[in-house]
């Protein structure tokens, strides 16, 4: 009898610890991208709207495609295509084109607290 106690006491507590990890983990979903080049934003893109559009720099372009909510360069003239093979994402690490020094970063939802001019 105290064994069933114990364990269903236990199963409580990892629902309780899971549910509030779960509501912890959840946030709000990234909407935003940054294209920046050599540490110079490129554009700020917004993950809502599907779009495709051409990015060139100095040593190349790179296309890149948003699209339910995820963004991705679906094409690049860079040798070794790293970053075409990355595919869609929608939030996480950065996507990254070496050849080229071009980062797709997400932006989080955060409120601007000031800007330096």
């Amino acid at each position: 009898m105290k064994s069933k106690y114990w364990i269903l006491l236990l199963a409580a507590a990892l629902i309780i610890c899971l549910a509030l990890s779960l509501m912890l983990m959840g946030g709000s979903p990234v909407t935003r991208a940054e294209i920046s080049s050599e540490g110079k934003i490129l554009k700020t893109v917004d993950l809502n709207i599907d779009q495709e559009f051409t990015i060139t720099v100095d040593s190349g372009t790179n296309t890149i495609t948003v699209k339910d909510g995820a963004i991705a360069v679906t094409a690049a003239d860079c040798p070794d295509q790293y970053c075409v093979a990355r595919g869609f994402c929608n939030s996480g690490t950065q996507i990254v084109c070496l050849p080229h020094r071009l980062v797709i970063r997400f932006l989080d939802n955060e409120t601007i607290d000031g800007m330096v001019g």
